[in-house]
């Protein structure tokens, strides 16, 4: 938290969504940390300290959401993270999603709702 409003981090290298993301979230009450890369999201997690991560599973790598969440175990994270996927309803169908780390699945496009109502759920 900081200034009394939790802190998100979203990881994603689309700076279009990045900024949607902005705008929904910081109209909601909160405060977003951002990142382009699973390398930068590191670098903002460690000087952030978020409440909750929001993660892009592909970006300049396959599956470098998955490697930033190993990372974050191996920092003992205690935030929630979710991964972000154009195959999210499907994947979360598919697989087990917790035994990688995350505590949910969010399909691309966002539904604004539904994420607000996870993250105000997730933070209570």
């Amino acid at each position: 938290m900081q200034d009394g409003k939790y802190v998100i981090l979203t990881i994603d290298d689309d700076p279009d969504f990045l900024a949607a993301m902005r705008m929904v979230l910081e109209a909601s009450g909160y405060i977003m940390a951002e990142a382009k890369s699973a390398e930068e999201g590191l670098e903002v997690y460690k000087k952030t300290n978020p409440d909750l991560i929001l993660v892009d599973l592909m970006m300049e790598e396959i599956d470098s959401g998955t490697s930033f969440v190993k990372e974050l175990r191996l920092l003992g994270n205690k935030a929630p993270v979710y991964l972000l996927s154009a195959a999210g309803d499907e994947m979360a169908d598919n697989i087990d999603y917790t035994q990688f780390g995350f505590a949910g699945v969010f399909q691309k496009p966002i539904k604004n709702e539904r994420l607000l109502s996870v993250i105000k759920a997730k933070l209570k």
